[in-house]
């Protein structure tokens, strides 16, 4: 480890503004010996791309990794300016501290900064202390003058065992997240040991702030009843892999990818997904969130607090499902890591505590709670886990969201194709861009190795990062090449600029095109047989994209999306207007609205919903509905109005008897009958095997059946797909779950009544010819995936399709199943 020396610290100093201290910082360590003079350029790159502001004062500017041949040996030099220097609006620094990182011995005074941030009296006293030595004893030991020289180091529990952790990038979200809902399985006491600091095992904020890399060795300790089964448990995972897939930065881009010497100006980002976009500029800009400070009566406060995580948990459960249809589980799980922060009992117990000791709001102290965590997130040396800070605080803003006075400036989407630029872009954000629309992204701040960067990656979308802020004032509709393989943004193209970026991507355009124009033809294999391709929705909006990206219906509206983040059900008019809306976006397309889903993962905290033992097990989809009936009434009759401006079908879900079916319908037809309405299409899904095994007497009784390959696929297997040990093993593609899918098919044509899918299969390449060849006619799948899936029916024949499901349906396991050639 190495010390501060005393001529590195400069006290008392003034600064015009942030470059003024930067510089000045640089020179202490240009003088020091630690860097050549070239570096401070660095430093400030460094800024412009990345907030050094950790909190309390303190601000750590280093250089980007590309300079460290600028590096003469590791140092650390300390600027302190009492009077402060402005680093971001409305953040103040006193403490300067430049790091030369040529190794990674400069990590103890960094874990020791982290330490000050948390307690302001000292951060304080360092900023107006007279005597350098101050300064130095502080960052270089941990201790403040006068205390021990050392302390001990954190009491080992009773059992444990020691680990090498091999993960690429180290203990980051994914993995942590992997070991957090692990220890989560256990009553005992769980710690995790890195050095000198120790965590709690059952906390991710807690694990990533031990700021743990690869190749590092961390002590695993338990104390408790079912300890010893526990530390087995985590040793296994670790040994194993606790990442169900990673990326690493040079996934962005390729050596043989082409590079291109551009004529016009530009500016040097980071490359952070391969590809080329000439297109117009699209300013985003994130809608701004303002909520109260203070609040009247904290057990509303805290109950709206609870409310608001309990809705955020399930929009991530959601969107984890989406991503994974369509991107797979490795860029889905960053999704499972966001509802991990959201379950991080520190970061609630201390928005409670603000607002039961303070009287502030929820959504005050939500961010403040979420902003503290965040810089200490942010002050890890490792990219990578500071990069998480972006991923706590798209997590905080979702729930922010649903605690808001008021969202102004919401951002909307492009509905042309364009270049969108911003400061940044959560996961959240990138997720839910349509690639059809957005020719490319560039960002101010942010690192290839982000989680935008991955998901831009897998949407296959060019983008560069870390651009700088001056790409904020290029003006909408500005023509601009962007060029993801080298990592170049090109403001004004000259006519060479522009041949070249059509030249090097005429051919994936050329495809684009095609697949776009192809995108409205229908899905008929090469012999003639058809195939529905629908899709999947949660919102009104979506309903339009739906048909604008070649769905032939919706396939399944999920209608929770009416019925979370809020204090009451919605009222009928609201269902009512909300589900006319998208029947009329489909423009005379069938839709199928699922009845209410709730129950299981899906708590709703104004339904007064007991604690149940195994949720998924007890009172959730139909069952809920019929020990509710007015709550049921009331959708159905909105279904109905609905009804009276285009095709709708209704769907049940979790039907696991014959009786439910009956009673369901029974209901139906009453709330019909009141309201004159005319009959439509019933049918059913199929989740649980109780299901399949009544599937004759189910489709004498319902004019379709919907296959939910994802619950199916659980109950089949009894494997929770969201398990951390478990989940790989929850494939759709098993044998056993594609048996049951036959069944049902089977028994369905016998009846006479069509069968579709609506699970994540439905959207596989290898589960759309096994699916097809089954006899499935409805593939219900995420919007970016219809036109995929479409020219995939449309390339295949039923013969084809048929001889693939056969050798699935005699293959012993899943992994045969996806052998198959």
């Amino acid at each position: 480890m190495i010390s501060l020396d005393l001529s590195a610290v400069r006290l008392g100093a003034t600064a015009i503004d942030k470059t003024d201290a930067i510089r000045q910082v640089g020179r202490i360590l240009v003088d020091a010996g630690y860097i050549e003079p070239g570096y401070i350029d660095s430093l400030l790159a460094r800024e412009r791309v990345a907030n050094t502001f950790l909190g309390n004062g303190i601000a750590i500017p280093h250089g980007v990794p590309k300079d460290r041949g600028m590096i003469k040996k590791t140092g650390v030099a300390v600027l302190q300016v009492p009077e402060g220097v402005e680093w971001n609006p409305g953040d103040r620094v006193h403490l300067v501290v430049g790091i030369a990182a040529k190794s990674d011995e400069h990590l103890q005074i960094l874990t020791n900064l982290t330490d000050v941030l948390g307690d302001a009296a000292e951060a304080a006293r360092l900023a107006r202390t007279t005597s350098p030595a101050d300064i130095a004893q502080r960052l270089s030991s941990g201790t403040a003058p006068g205390a021990p020289t050392t302390e001990p180091l954190p009491d080992d529990l009773p059992n444990h065992f020691d680990a090498v952790i091999t993960s690429p990038h180290g203990l980051h979200a994914r993995p942590a997240t992997a070991l957090v809902d692990i220890a989560k399985g256990f009553g005992a006491t769980i710690r995790v040991r890195h050095g000198d600091r120790a965590g709690d095992a059952k906390s991710l904020i807690a694990l990533l702030n031990l700021g743990i890399e690869s190749g590092a060795t961390i002590r695993v300790m338990a104390e408790g009843a079912d300890a010893d089964a526990a530390l087995a448990a985590l040793r296994e995972a670790i040994d194993t892999g606790l990442e169900e897939e990673e990326e690493t930065a040079g996934a962005a881009g390729t050596a043989d990818l082409p590079r291109i010497d551009w004529e016009g100006p530009s500016v040097a980002a980071v490359a952070a997904s391969p590809g080329l976009a000439l297109g117009p500029v699209r300013q985003y800009q994130r809608g701004k969130i303002v909520v109260a400070a203070t609040a009247r009566d904290p057990a509303a406060e805290l109950t709206r607090l609870e409310r608001a995580i309990e809705a955020a948990k399930r929009e991530l459960a959601e969107l984890y499902e989406e991503v994974k249809a369509r991107a797979g589980a490795g860029k889905a799980a960053i999704f499972r890591a966001h509802a991990e922060f959201l379950a991080d009992q520190g970061l609630i117990d201390r928005a409670k505590a603000l607002i039961r000791e303070d009287a502030r709001s929820a959504g005050y102290a939500w961010e403040q709670s979420i902003g503290e965590q965040a810089k200490t997130l942010a002050a890890q040396q490792d990219a990578l886990l500071a990069a998480r800070a972006l991923d706590l605080r798209d997590v905080g803003r979702r729930v922010l969201r649903m605690l808001a006075e008021r969202i102004e400036d919401e951002p909307n989407l492009p509905d042309t194709p364009v270049i969108l630029i911003a400061d940044d872009l959560s996961p959240s954000d990138t997720a839910r861009l349509d690639p059809a629309l957005v020719l490319g992204i560039c960002t101010a701040a942010g690192g290839p190795t982000s989680h935008t960067a991955i998901i831009a990656r897998s949407l296959g979308i060019p983008a560069v990062v870390g651009a700088g802020d001056s790409v904020l004032d290029i003006a909408d509709g500005s023509p601009i090449v962007l060029d993801g393989n080298s990592g170049t943004l090109v403001l004004i193209p000259t006519d060479a600029d522009r041949a070249n970026a059509e030249r090097a991507r005429a051919d994936l355009a050329t495809q684009r095109e095609a697949e776009r124009r192809a995108c409205y033809q229908p899905a008929i294999t090469t012999d003639g047989a058809r195939i529905e391709v629908v899709a999947n929705i949660a919102a009104p909006a979506e309903a339009g994209r739906a048909v604008e990206a070649g769905g032939e219906g919706v396939g399944l509206l999920r209608t929770e999306f009416l019925f979370l983040g809020r204090d009451q059900a919605p009222s009928e008019d609201e269902q009512a207007a909300a589900y006319t809306e998208m029947v009329r976006a489909l423009n005379g397309l069938p839709i199928i609205i699922r009845t209410l889903d709730i129950g299981g993962d899906k708590a709703v905290p104004y339904m007064s919903m007991p604690a149940e033992e195994n949720p998924f097990l007890g009172e959730r989809g139909i069952r809920l509905c019929l020990n509710r009936p007015e709550l049921f009434r009331t959708q159905l009759r909105a279904i109905f109005r609905a009804a009276a401006h285009g095709p709708v079908r209704i769907m049940y879900p979790m039907i696991s008897t014959l009786e439910e079916l009956k009673r369901a319908k029974s209901l139906t037809e009453e709330v019909r009958l009141e309201l004159g309405a005319d009959p439509v299409e019933i049918g059913i899904m199929i989740e649980v095997p109780s299901a399949v095994m009544m599937a004759e007497e189910l489709a004498a009784e319902a004019d379709f059946f919907s296959i939910g390959s994802n619950d199916l696929t659980q109950y089949c297997l009894a494997v929770d797909r969201m398990h951390p040990l478990l989940s790989r093993q929850a494939d759709g593609l098993h044998p056993a779950v594609l048996r049951m899918i036959d069944a049902t098919v089977r028994a369905a044509d016998k009846a006479g009544i069509w069968v579709g899918v609506c699970g994540g299969i439905a959207g596989d390449p290898r589960g759309v010819v096994i699916l097809t060849g089954l006899g499935v006619r409805e593939l219900s799948v995420s919007i970016p995936s219809i036109a995929a899936v479409k020219a995939q029916i449309r390339g295949l024949s039923m013969e084809q399709a048929r001889a693939l499901a056969r050798r699935a349906l005699a293959c012993p396991t899943s992994a045969a199943v996806r052998g198959l050639r």
